[in-house]
């Protein structure tokens, strides 16, 4: 019997162990129990680390060129992202959550919040679900997952923290099923930065106030923690009592704002190089613009050197181009982030990093048609635009690319660093991997 009645829902929250990781150990069986680390953009910091790795002591973002001799005693394995192939497979893990019910929000690329109580009685309880979940995670994909449980999104992500430290839970812990006595043992036996929205300055004020474990905010009257923190911090008040308060989005809302950029592989100074940088932004963004079916009216260019080079000249600078009619298509958005380019570079400067930034974002289907548009022409445009998409979907990404990102048929040196970049094993077919 649940120890909460104010609330009817159940929540499963499920996420990929070390997923950088596991994607690279799906298709490379040898990197298994191997310590590693998956880098940054241009090999900077480690931003995933193996379990073997987490046991040494590297702490997220270490810069890479700081563990080179940790590296050499311990035998740490380095990749580049590939975030080709990690947001394919997490599209695929998604793909198999959605064969246990409809009612899910992907919440990041390794994580997914499912509503659950509607399919239990196909079940004998709540961890033969979240086992068999586990399960055909592992077999269809190759990842490895944990499930955790709770009577709302907060207590299934505290729970699902549960079930990865902690072995007795085999992967699947439901905090909803715990007696009541066992449940607020581990919530005192828990920080409460733990509690998913306490970040860690909101950490420090809480411990200042003799709140230091998940169990002491349990107890703090969620009226005068409204006072103090605001109404997030009581909804996670109710929501650590059962009581849930954060509905499951299962359609994410639209982005008011899109940015694609990139540092550098090397420090750039012709125009032709950063044209072809922010061509490719330009292109990545309006395909990110069509995938929620938006049109921009404006679009911001910038351009910088590096600041940490302070014996450097530096130039930092950025220009907004307003958009005649609002648009999504790619050859469009090249052509006034191009022309926004030409109005800030300067010569004589060596820049880090350039982007753009897509503003004034509106819902496509809704948005008012110009006066003086052309519907013919903007039918064929959007032709364009789908065929474009759905060939880049099948072959592979920028299969088709305006020429403006660059005809040299060869990685741009201008492109981030990716030294050791595992193929793109799920979406390439010169890149599928081989049997041997």
């Amino acid at each position: 019997m649940s120890m909460y009645s104010s609330s009817n829902s159940l929540f499963a929250l499920v996420d990929v162990n070390n997923f950088y990781v596991s994607c690279e150990r799906v298709f490379q069986p040898k990197l298994e129990a191997v310590p590693m680390v998956v880098l940054s953009n241009n090999d900077g910091c480690a931003v995933a680390r193996s379990a073997e790795v987490k046991a040494l002591g590297v702490k997220m973002g270490t810069p890479w060129f700081k563990m080179q001799d940790l590296a050499k005693k311990h035998g740490i394995e380095a990749y580049s992202s590939n975030y080709t192939l990690y947001g394919d497979m997490s599209s695929r893990v998604v793909q198999v959550l959605r064969s246990f019910t409809p009612n899910l929000e992907i919440y990041s690329i390794d994580e997914s919040f499912l509503q659950i109580e509607t399919v239990l009685k196909q079940y004998q309880d709540t961890i033969e679900l979240g086992q068999g979940i586990k399960q055909k995670v592992k077999e269809t994909t190759g990842l490895p997952v944990c499930v955790g449980i709770g009577a709302s999104k907060t207590l299934a992500k505290f729970a699902n923290h549960l079930a990865k430290k902690h072995q007795q839970f085999a992967g699947v812990c439901d905090v909803n099923a715990m007696p009541k006595e066992a449940l607020y043992q581990w919530m005192s036996e828990t920080e409460v930065s733990e509690v998913w929205g306490i970040g860690r300055q909101l950490a420090k004020k809480l411990k200042a106030q003799d709140i230091h474990s998940v169990f002491d905010l349990l107890q703090a009257p969620p009226q005068v923690m409204r006072q103090q923190y605001g109404v997030v911090m009581e909804r996670l008040c109710y929501e650590l009592r059962g009581v849930s308060c954060l509905k499951l989005e299962e359609v994410a809302p639209a982005k008011q704002q899109i940015i694609a950029s990139r540092s550098f592989g090397k420090l750039v100074t012709s125009q032709v190089e950063l044209a072809e940088s922010v061509a490719t932004h330009a292109a990545r963004a309006a395909e990110k613009l069509r995938g929620q079916a938006s049109v921009t009216g404006a679009l911001t260019v910038f351009i910088q050197t590096n600041p940490f080079k302070q014996n450097e000249p530096q130039h930092h600078q950025s220009v907004t181009i307003p958009l005649a009619d609002p648009t999504d298509n790619t050859l469009a958005l090249t052509n006034a982030a191009l022309a926004g380019l030409k109005q800030i570079y300067q010569p004589n400067f060596r820049y880090k990093k350039a982007g753009v930034i897509l503003n004034l974002i509106g819902d496509k289907p809704t948005m008012q048609q110009s006066l003086f548009e052309d519907m013919e022409c903007k039918g064929k445009s959007a032709s364009l635009m789908k065929a474009v998409d759905a060939i880049n979907t099948r072959f592979g990404n920028a299969v088709i690319r305006s020429a403006a990102t660059g005809t040299n048929g060869t990685k741009q040196a201008w492109q981030m660093r990716s030294s050791n970049k595992s193929p793109n094993y799920t979406t390439k077919w010169d890149e599928l991997p081989v049997a041997r």
